[in-house]
């Protein structure tokens, strides 16, 4: 990719952006989401972090940016020339794992414990939401976004949106936050 000479002296977020454009990848996550995961990131010193869809690694980035030198980040995501990008201009930080895999697939063989997930594809959102919030340990936040219509959903997805919501008001093992700013913001944490 023609960022491969700049990536060490630009700002890691402009370069996201500008490979993101440039490979035609328009799915990164909003600005204000963005600073949210930062803030909360913080909130976990020392911390476990699970990001299910790194995507091309911006909101990787802001997470990275928020989270103290003791903690810990695996970012999973199944698209190659996603996971290049992030790998490009974030692959050298030693608290990132960068997985490319499938995520459910990854869920089934990695159920760790994750003082943060941020679930930002069908894994661990709209699939396997259980054995990903069975990985959450006491305390931990659960994060997702994209929860008000967006222009890119497709027919039908407002119900499994309307679905995702109600089970996880009707879960006893959470306590969760609604937030209808930015993209729509979930934000649950694990209770006893």
């Amino acid at each position: 990719m023609a960022f491969d000479s700049i990536s060490e002296t630009i700002d890691p977020h402009q370069g996201i952006v500008a490979a993101s454009t440039a490979l035609g990848f328009a799915m990164n996550a909003d600005v204000l989401t963005a600073s949210l995961l930062r803030t909360l990131a913080r909130s976990k010193p020392g911390g476990t972090f699970l990001e299910l869809g790194t995507g091309t690694g911006l909101s990787t980035a802001w997470l990275l940016d928020g989270m103290d030198q003791h903690s810990t980040l695996i970012s999973v995501d199944n698209d190659p020339a996603c996971q290049a990008i992030a790998e490009q201009f974030l692959g050298h930080d030693e608290r990132l794992t960068l997985v490319c895999q499938d995520g459910t697939e990854w869920i089934e063989a990695n159920p760790g414990a994750f003082d943060f997930i941020f679930a930002d594809t069908w894994a661990g959102k709209y699939l396997q939401l259980d054995e990903t919030l069975a990985m959450l340990k006491l305390g931990g936040l659960y994060v997702i976004d994209d929860m008000l219509p967006q222009p890119n959903w497709p027919d039908g997805h407002d119900t499994k949106a309307e679905q995702l919501v109600a089970h996880l008001e009707n879960r006893d093992d959470i306590v969760l936050t609604k937030l209808a700013w930015s993209t729509g913001l979930i934000i649950a944490t694990k209770k006893d």
